[in-house]
């Protein structure tokens, strides 16, 4: 059986799906048809497609849904197709998070044309942004390359202070006045259980060296990753 990640289709029109299915095949890609969107979204909670082509308009659950949380789990590109002209710009601003759309009528050609830019786009980035770590301020995520870790909501945001400035200082005051929104007491020792609990979750990411790292009775500071 081929390790290949598939191209998922979603498209309730049996015959739409199938046409783009053999034009997808034919172009060296592997497929998955599926035409109910509660059965998409059922599938994909333990299944990541390397791509889904993503019909707009589907039974049970519409591919609105289907999109928004497949993003949550995924940065893997997303072609909406859609008859309705109107959602253009709702679907294209990418609130969705969406790569590209297609509206029916459409020539498969084009789609397959659509699907190799697409690839190339979201490869290069991926290429160009090998080895940096990335927050994902929507599902309290880090990334760094194809690992990710989840984090609570005050362990991100502390973290996320030092990420956007890396190299500079932080003392525990500052850290937490920006993690907690309130005005409730805080001490150093709890500051210190967060960049403890914080530390051993980022060992999921195997980087290599230390990224938080701790400076004698001032506080923290973060390091990129080389």
């Amino acid at each position: 059986m081929s390790e290949k990640l598939p191209i998922l289709i979603v498209e309730d029109e049996i015959k739409i799906a199938e046409l783009l299915r053999d034009y997808c095949t034919e172009a060296g890609f592997e497929t998955k048809m599926i035409h109910n969107g509660r059965e998409a979204q059922e599938w994909l909670e333990n299944n990541e497609p390397r791509m889904i082509l993503l019909d707009l308009m589907l039974p049970e659950v519409d591919g609105i849904s289907i999109c928004r949380d497949f993003r949550r789990q995924s940065n893997n590109p997303i072609i909406m197709i859609t008859a309705k002209v109107e959602e253009i710009d709702r679907l294209i601003g990418l609130e969705l998070g969406a790569d590209d759309y297609i509206c029916k009528p459409f020539s498969p050609r084009e789609v397959v044309a659509r699907i190799k830019s697409v690839f190339r786009r979201t490869d290069t980035l991926e290429h160009n942004t090998k080895g940096q770590l990335t927050l994902n301020d929507k599902s309290y995520q880090i990334i760094y390359e194809n690992l990710k870790v989840d984090l609570t909501a005050v362990e991100f945001k502390l973290f996320q202070v030092m990420y956007q400035h890396p190299g500079q200082i932080f003392s525990r005051d500052q850290l937490m006045s920006k993690a907690y929104n309130d005005d409730r007491i805080v001490t150093d020792r709890t500051v210190d259980s967060h960049i403890k609990k914080l530390r051993k979750k980022l060992t999921a990411l195997a980087i290599e060296e230390e990224i938080i790292h701790s400076v004698y009775g001032v506080g923290y500071r973060y390091q990129k990753p080389h």
